[in-house]
C-alpha cells in the first residue's frame, strides 16, 4: 500500500463525487437545517492510494464559518477521515473562518464518537428537523444505521484558533 496523499477537488472530479454521493448518501444533494448542498459543486479534498480515491470532504464557507457538508472515508482505520477534517480546518483558517461546523443525524452514533474525539462539541439539537429536510429530499429513509429513526439534526462545533 502506497501513501495516502490529500489533493484539492478538481473540476476533473466533479462526476465522481455525484456518483459517490449517490452511492453514500443516496442522493446527489445533501440538506442541512432546511439548506440545499450539491456537493459536486463546493470546494473539498480528496484522498487517494495511489491511483485509487480513498476519500472525500466537501465544505462551505459563509462569512466566518466553515460547514463539512460531506465527509466519506472510504478506508476504515486508516486515518483517513481525520486527514480530510485536518485538511479543512487548516483551509478555514486560512480562510479566516473562527468556526468550523457540520450537522449529523441522531442515528449517526459512530459520527458523533468521530467528531468528539477530534475536538468538536455538541453544539444544537434540532428535533424533529429531519422531517423538514425530508420535503427536500424524499429518499431520506425512516430507519437509520443500528435501526434508530432518523429524526434529529445534532450541530457540532470547534472554535478555530490559528495558533
Amino acid at each position: 500500500m502506497s501513501e495516502v496523499v490529500l489533493r484539492p477537488v478538481t473540476a476533473a472530479d466533479r462526476d465522481w463525487v455525484r456518483a459517490l454521493m449517490r452511492e453514500h448518501w443516496g442522493d446527489e444533494i445533501v440538506v442541512v437545517n432546511g439548506h440545499v448542498h450539491r456537493p459536486h459543486e463546493l470546494p473539498g479534498f480528496i484522498a487517494e492510494d495511489g491511483d485509487e480515491k480513498v476519500g472525500l470532504i466537501t465544505y462551505n464557507i459563509d462569512g466566518d464559518a466553515c460547514e463539512v457538508v460531506s465527509l466519506n472515508a472510504l478506508r476504515s482505520g486508516m486515518g483517513i477521515g481525520t486527514m480530510l477534517i485536518d485538511a479543512v480546518r487548516e483551509a478555514a483558517i486560512a480562510a479566516g473562518c473562527r468556526r468550523l461546523w457540520l450537522i449529523t443525524t441522531n442515528d449517526n452514533v459512530d459520527a458523533l464518537r468521530f467528531y468528539q474525539r477530534r475536538g468538536f462539541v455538541l453544539a444544537a439539537l434540532r428535533p424533529g428537523e429531519i422531517a423538514r429536510s425530508r420535503l427536500l429530499k424524499p429518499k431520506l429513509p425512516e430507519i437509520g444505521l443500528y435501526g434508530i429513526p432518523i429524526r434529529d439534526e445534532l450541530e457540532l462545533e470547534q472554535i478555530l484558533t490559528d495558533a
